[in-house]
């Protein structure tokens, strides 16, 4: 029952990883995991998990950014779709990780004659951390089935239904046939699923507490960017609130993107449904720029566009404990003592 529940945790983790991961390759950033924090730094990235028993498991591994592959990668809205792309592997892997700590508290509890303290001989410690790093690792079938199965709930909820209901609308009042008010309504409902769902599984306790993380995390990065010392009260004195967040983002791209459907001229309910999709990644990339745009220009109109998605941190972000913002300094400590070496060998405590 355990194991189900864990899964289901980790699906609903999976589907909220746009919104919980700062995708930006230039800048220090982070994304909540269950019951931890990963940190990523431009060429390093860390994660400190916290056990039942208190303890943290940490990982830090050396990264390469992927603009310092190819130049094309760092032009405009293409760095966007390139970024948003790595950080969502880079994220699935941190969640892979925090899920295989969780199974592995979970077995030691449950195991015969468990204290939930370790103690086990020297020797295993080390095949734990190996087995850690190889679940941080993507499984090529595990990958796809998740990619599969995120990417079929994105476009059925949020392409899917919103024109269909849209259509079924226009149906019943022609008045909402226009090009202009049907991409209205068809905005509409989609940015209202959207914002159902986030509200929705934050009612489930263990969602809650990724967003306790996902708070820690926000507020170390903005005492590592505001210089101050890496203590819980120095970090504690911060907003949860931050504009380079993955939920701001997710914001952006909803409403620019019914600006960009406005565009379009099609008006059959297939050629609708497939330049929506379609036009994902053009949408992704214009969104990326006016949210780095945002963070550097926090008085200027583009900024304005990105307000509401931080009001909406008001649910994806919550005030964490000291214990979980110990978790996200832990992690970006560990990822920028790696960022010193521009990337060294793999460390795993």
């Amino acid at each position: 029952m355990r194991f189900w529940r864990n899964y289901v945790k980790f699906l609903a983790a999976v589907q909220l990883l746009p919104a919980l991961e700062s995708g930006e390759e230039t800048l220090v950033g982070g994304q909540a995991v269950l019951e931890g924090v990963m940190m990523r730094s431009p060429h390093a990235w860390a994660i400190a998990c916290r056990k039942p028993t208190g303890e943290m498991a940490t990982m830090s591994e050396p990264l390469e950014r992927p603009s310092d592959k190819h130049e094309w990668m760092a032009w405009p809205i293409v760095r966007g779709v390139m970024t948003l792309g790595y950080a969502m592997k880079l994220g699935y892997q941190a969640l892979r990780f925090s899920a295989n700590v969780a199974v592995e508290s979970v077995m030691e509890t449950d195991a015969p004659g468990a204290t939930g303290k370790d103690e086990i001989s020297p020797e295993q410690p080390s095949a734990r951390s190996e087995s850690r790093r190889k679940a941080a690792k993507l499984s090529n079938w595990m990958a796809a089935v998740n990619l599969v199965i995120s990417l079929a709930f994105f476009i059925f909820m949020y392409k899917y239904i919103p024109l269909l209901a849209a259509t079924e609308l226009k149906r019943v009042d022609p008045a909402l046939g226009g090009q202009i008010v049907f991409n209205l309504v068809d905005g509409a409902i989609r940015l209202g699923l959207f914002l159902l769902f986030i509200w929705g599984v934050s009612l489930w306790k263990d969602i809650r507490r990724v967003y306790e993380y996902h708070g820690a995390e926000h507020k170390t990065v903005f005492a590592f960017e505001n210089g101050d010392p890496l203590t819980t009260g120095a970090v504690q004195k911060y907003s949860t609130f931050h504009p380079r967040c993955g939920t701001s983002f997710l914001m952006t791209v909803m409403l620019i993107s019914i600006a960009f459907y406005m565009l379009i001229p099609f008006s059959g309910f297939w050629a609708r449904f497939a330049s929506r999709i379609v036009l994902l990644p053009v949408i992704a990339g214009v969104s990326y720029e006016i949210i780095r745009f945002a963070a550097k220009h926090r008085g200027s109109l583009f900024a304005m566009m990105t307000a509401p998605g931080l009001w909406l941190q008001r649910i994806t972000t919550q005030p964490p404990s000291d214990a979980q913002a110990e978790c996200a300094i832990v992690a970006l400590e560990h990822a920028m003592a790696l960022e010193k070496t521009r990337g060294g060998e793999l460390v795993i405590a």
